[in-house]
């Protein structure tokens, strides 16, 4: 029998009637909030870069599920792009009552090293694609007089900050505030916004950027968790899926944390690389480069 924590916890139905975009939909901890909100009845609206990607992750979604699933290509950085991906979205499903910015751009390296690209590559994605999408949508709802919820995927160092990873800790930081001075500002309208924090959630593409081989043990985030184990993807979503839904419709400007402790046991998620050496940030940039060639 498996643990409780990783079997769905919200009754079926939950979201009869709804559609939630999702941005960075097709992939990772994206595609497992997704899965589940469509298993729970939702509409879905699911974005990424990569066309082929976000369109075998909606067919396979609603082959799962049997729900209905729209995957579209889009860069949340352009915001014309997010436009007309809302309003195909409207076009397919009327209404859209939720929305998930999940897209997110990272990787470990010592500041000093990044050239102004790097740090704007993240930026954009993780800052300025969250105000893209949550402008757009906050529009809409509010010239149609409609209520919704939205609810950023932040992290722990958004408000302790973190070495090593600094353009995705700004940026974190932003969008975490945008959250909490909008909950104030757009309360009136009955829309909400909340975040999530997580800490360790095994998935391919940020695991290989993160946790890579070439850094030994100073990238093994197990000795900093109380908890001593990874988390599971099924209970981000459960905890997703509750602050999307109704049964928290007293809850705004809030971000939880789910990260077996990790925070506590010392500010900033990568600080720890700091034992990490000249030769091996040399190592992992080489091997960083070899990938993309």
């Amino acid at each position: 029998m498996s643990a409780s924590y990783t079997r769905p916890m919200l009754p079926a139905g939950t979201f009869s009637g709804r559609t939630i975009a999702v941005t960075g939909g097709g992939t990772g901890l994206g595609r497992s909030m997704s899965e589940y909100f469509s298993a729970l009845g939702a509409n879905l609206l699911i974005c990424g870069r990569r066309s082929e990607v976000i369109e075998s992750a909606a067919q396979e979604i609603s082959a799962a599920t049997g729900g209905q699933v729209l995957g579209l290509s889009c860069d949340v950085r352009k915001p014309e792009e997010v436009e007309a991906m809302f309003a195909a979205g409207a076009e397919r499903f009327g209404t859209l009552h939720g929305l998930v910015n999940n897209a997110a751009g990272n990787f470990i390296c010592p500041t000093e090293r990044l050239s102004y690209n790097a740090f704007n590559s993240v930026v954009d994605i993780v800052l300025k694609g969250t105000y893209n999408c949550t402008l757009a949508l906050g529009k809409r709802w509010i010239a149609g007089g409609t209520p919704g919820v939205v609810l950023n995927i932040s992290t722990t160092y958004a408000w302790t900050g973190s070495g090593y990873v600094v353009p995705s800790a700004v940026s974190k930081a932003g969008a975490l505030v945008m959250v909490r001075s909008l909950a104030s500002e757009w309360g009136k309208y009955g829309i909400r916004l909340n975040a999530i924090a997580p800490g360790a959630f095994p998935t391919e593409g940020a695991w290989s950027r993160l946790r890579p081989p070439e850094l030994g043990p100073n990238a093994d985030p197990m000795k900093r968790i109380p908890l001593g184990r990874h988390g599971e993807h099924q209970e981000l979503s459960n905890l997703a899926a509750y602050l999307l839904s109704d049964f928290s419709a007293y809850i705004t400007g809030a971000c939880i944390t789910i990260d077996g402790g990790t925070w506590l046991r010392g500010a900033g998620q990568f600080n720890a690389l700091e034992d990490v050496t000249s030769e091996q940030w040399d190592d992992l940039q080489a091997a960083m480069k070899r990938k993309r060639s």
